[in-house]
Formats: structure tokens, sequence, C-alpha cells
């Protein structure tokens, strides 16, 4: 196995866990559980892959991707029932990791394919938060992505410092873990102090 694999099945993993969360706190039956989960987990590569034009897409090349996020789902059903509710802080934590992995890994996939390094971070910032997107709209939630505190400008400057890491020669593997970090410490602190982007009001002048 090697380590790119690792990290999609963990960014899989972590993103089925706030899947099957959000489930929960809609009081889902099991297989709604499970649909969410999957949904969250693979639905940022899935469109990447489509809109890449790489057949089949990664879940249909390889049943261990559904297999991971229904054992991720069902453990964390397990793990709630066994002990006590996730609080959302616990939710927003398990997204920022899903949302740092997948957004590295869905750059270094586009890079790989020859696309245009804009594309590139479109498909970084893509795989990252599309599968949150499509979970919270099912669940009647406004996504994350439009909340105030930071979210997608986090994936998007870990999707750019990798690419600019790239050209520079670093040990193996120290360009993604830098990536990663950088959207993980980004998210985690805008969660922490509610940091936000200037916000733009147009004020009616009657």
């Amino acid at each position: 196995m090697t380590w790119f694999y690792a990290f999609d099945l963990f960014g899989v993993a972590v993103f089925a866990i706030t899947g099957a969360l959000m489930a929960g706190r809609k009081s889902m039956d099991l297989l709604g559980v499970l649909v969410i989960a999957i949904i969250t987990a693979l639905g940022g590569g899935t469109l990447r892959d489509v809109i890449l034009d790489r057949h089949p897409v990664v879940w249909i090349r390889d049943d261990v991707y559904i297999l991971v996020a229904i054992v991720a789902a069902l453990g964390t059903v397990a793990w709630v029932r066994l002990t006590r509710p996730i609080h959302e802080t616990g939710l927003l934590v398990a997204d920022a990791f899903g949302l740092a992995v997948f957004t590295v890994i869905g750059t270094q996939i586009a890079m790989a394919t020859n696309a245009p390094l804009s594309a590139a971070v479109i498909m970084g910032v893509m795989t990252g938060v599309a599968g949150g997107v499509m979970r919270d709209i099912i669940c009647n939630e406004i996504p994350l992505i439009f909340h105030k505190e930071i979210y997608a400008t986090a994936s998007l400057i870990g999707s750019l410092l990798y690419i600019m890491l790239v050209p520079m020669d670093l040990p193996p593997g120290l360009e993604v873990a830098l990536a990663m970090l950088a959207v993980l410490l980004i998210r985690l602190a805008a969660i922490r102090w509610q940091l936000q982007l200037p916000q733009f009001h147009l004020l009616d002048r009657d």
C-alpha cells in the first residue's frame, strides 16, 4: 500500500465519520447513515474524476473505498451508542481533517493528468468540499462552505501551497504533509476564533 493510497483511504474514513455524525444528528436510520456517509466520503472524488474524465471513477475501480466508508460509518454508530454523543465541535474537527487530506489528494490527481495549475487548484478545492456540501444539502443544513468561518479558503491555500512546494525538491512526502497541515491549522483556527473573510454588504441608498 502506497502512502498516497493510505492517505486517500484515511480521507474517506474521516469524511464517512462526519457523514455518519450528521445523519445521527438528524436521527436517520442505519441505511440513511450509510448513504450519507458514502456520499460525504466519495462525492467530491467522484465529481473530480468525472470532470477530469478519469473513468471508471475511483470507487468503481476499487471497492475498498466503499468498504472503508461503510466500516467507518458503522464504527461511528457503535462508538456513539457505547459512549456518548459527539459534540458538534467533534464533527467540525473531523471535517477539518478530511478537508486537509482530500484537498491535497485532489490537487495531486489533477496535476498528474497534466491539467493546468488553475484547474488543479479547483479540483483540489472541489475534492475537499463537494462531499461535505452534498451531505449538508441532503441533511437540510447550510453547507459549511457557506458559513462565516473560513472553510473553502483554507482548502484553496493548501492547494496553492502544495503546487508551490512541488518544484522545490523537498524530501519525499514533505510537501504533502506541509500542505495538509496548512489546511488543517487554518480551518481549526477559524473554528476556534471564528475567523472569517471580509463581507460584502450591498446597502440600499433610498
